[in-house]
């Protein structure tokens, strides 16, 4: 549900079925999107909206709230220099949300870096593992529940 302070924002109306919240704060659109709608959101964004460059993913570990983890895209339309940003919230007990690279090819390394760094699991994601980090290493560096000074082996 979006606010009415929306309702005259073209963008955010055409969105408007999809979204559980969301918000206009320094001309940037945020939208809430429930987990289970994101690739129909993403989707409709880029085929309908013209949104046609994903610039980011990323992760954010709300620890100790529940659902913990925020996963935030970024997206721009080149043609008319907009930009619009996706929230969506997944449980930290099963950190998982269906794998945005069928719509942007993009998402790929961005997700294997939020894989990494979060733990959270991008389902149906076409190369699934670590980025940055080394293979053998345990562990997701930037949950908050992750020790400051690494772990001790």
């Amino acid at each position: 549900m979006l606010p009415d302070s929306l309702r005259d924002n073209s963008t955010a109306a055409a969105l408007a079925d999809l979204a559980t919240a969301g918000n206009l704060n320094f001309g940037e659109l945020t939208i809430e999107v429930d987990p289970s709608n994101i690739l129909a959101a993403l989707t409709r964004a880029k085929n309908d909206l013209g949104f046609n460059r994903l610039s980011t993913i990323t992760g954010v570990d709300r620890y100790p709230a529940e659902p913990r983890f925020e996963v935030v895209y970024h997206l721009q339309s080149i043609a008319t220099k907009e930009r619009i940003r996706f929230k969506t919230r997944v449980p930290g007990d099963n950190p998982e949300l269906e794998s945005a690279c069928p719509v942007y090819r993009a998402a790929n390394w961005y997700e294997r870096e939020t894989f990494d760094f979060f733990g959270i699991r991008f389902l149906n994601h076409p190369d699934l593992k670590r980025i940055m980090m080394p293979e053998e290493f345990e562990g997701n560096p930037l949950r908050k529940d992750f020790p400051v000074t690494g772990l001790r082996y």
